[in-house]
């Protein structure tokens, strides 16, 4: 009886101590499904209004100008939802990295991208290129458009440095064509923006890349820690 008693309590904490680290796991999990909703939805949102509202054209206009007009409420909505599932995701990306490659910095830069969507929310970009109904052709710079545009730059500078932080994540999870491409994209993200002067349509093909490149690392990386 003794020595059954005896077993027992060498046991116990050993079964306490594999279930232990399987707890965190799965509000990490739950965190991270927000970054890889953000971008997804963010877009799918634009291109459904786009589709509906009347004089909006993606060659001419950017998905930000959707915030404008009568029914501009929506698209802010979307901004400020965006924002929150990105800062989410970030928070889960913390928890998955933490004290790994890219730990501290990369979930941190995805949170100053999310942090620029609130700001597009609370300054809308100016009219222009005809948009919304009655806009002059050549959008004339007030002083929120200036924010809406500084915030964006910001915003998407920090999320294409999140990549190449994140690179590293994925480097050490043995995901080396994850990796490179990690390090790809932002050079691409930045030409579209670039181009943007040109046609504004490259400036939205860059930004929609980055938001979905995020989305994808971030399930890969969620998939890669799960499984280890």
């Amino acid at each position: 009886m003794t020595d059954i008693l005896t077993e027992r309590s060498h046991a116990a904490p050993t079964s306490s101590a594999h279930a232990s680290p399987a707890r965190p796991a799965r509000p990490a999990r739950w965190a991270l499904a927000g970054g890889v909703v953000a971008g997804p939805l963010f877009l799918a949102a634009g291109l459904a209004q786009a589709a509906v509202r009347d004089g909006f054209d993606f060659t001419r206009n950017a998905i930000s100008q959707l915030a404008l007009g009568e029914s501009g409420w929506v698209q802010t909505v979307d901004f400020v939802l965006a924002g929150a599932l990105l800062l989410v995701g970030a928070t889960g990306l913390r928890r998955v990295l933490r004290g790994g490659p890219g730990g501290s910095w990369g979930p941190a830069l995805i949170g100053v991208f999310g942090a620029s969507f609130w700001l597009a929310a609370a300054f809308p970009a100016d009219a222009g290129a005809g948009f919304p109904a009655g806009a002059p052709a050549a959008p004339v710079m007030s002083g929120h458009g200036a924010v809406h545009m500084f915030g964006g730059m910001v915003g998407y500078l920090a999320l294409c440095a999140a990549f190449v932080v994140l690179a590293r994540a994925l480097a050490a999870r043995g995901l080396r064509s994850w990796a490179v491409a990690s390090r790809v994209v932002p050079v691409v993200v930045l030409a579209g923006f670039t181009a943007s002067a040109a046609s504004v349509l490259t400036f939205t093909i860059g930004a929609g890349l980055g938001l979905l490149w995020l989305s994808a690392v971030t399930a890969r990386l969620a998939t890669a820690t799960t499984s280890r």
